[in-house]
């Protein structure tokens, strides 16, 4: 029988999640603009999970502390599955188990991702094109998720908050 299991994403060994993001993005992957918007943070440990699958990491999603200039915003990502496992819901669950742990009171959410497959959980670009990120990204990729409404500057910088 094959045991999977959701479990907090620093009970994972560190090495097993960055061969996960190797398998899944490629060892390139540190140049992305993401990597630079999360420079020097701290993982936000109660929103990151891991879907372990026989004692194998299969899947991870993590969130980090950033801003818009100085207003707070959670970056969620990167959002990983195991190449073998890819289209089997792991990505959906891992996008649910970390909105389930989202308290009223956290800071709008934003991510650099596909549109069509976020939109279901809530992340729409339509109010982040005025905002500039630390390295090259395509404009309707960056998405918010805002369902309590936060004001946020129509035009600003993301980067770390340390």
């Amino acid at each position: 029988m094959i045991l999977v299991e959701l479990s907090s994403l620093c009970s994972v060994d560190a090495r097993d999640i960055e061969q996960l993001l190797d398998d899944a993005f490629g060892t390139e992957r540190h140049q992305r603009t993401a990597y630079l918007l999360r420079k020097g943070c701290k993982l936000i440990d109660d929103l990151s999970f891991a879907i372990i699958d026989d004692k194998n990491l299969v899947g991870c999603i993590q969130c980090w502390p950033v801003a818009l200039d100085f207003a707070p915003l959670i970056l969620v990502g990167p959002v990983a599955v195991s190449p073998r496992r890819q289209n089997q819901g792991i990505g959906h669950q891992l996008m649910n188990a970390t909105l389930g742990a989202v308290k009223p009171t956290d800071p709008p959410m934003i991510m650099i991702g596909d549109p069509d497959y976020y939109g279901r959980f809530g992340f729409v670009a339509d109010s982040t094109s005025g905002w500039t990120l630390p390295g090259p990204w395509e404009p309707h990729r960056l998405l918010l998720r805002n369902p309590a409404k936060a004001f946020l500057s129509e035009i600003g910088f993301v980067g770390p908050r340390l």
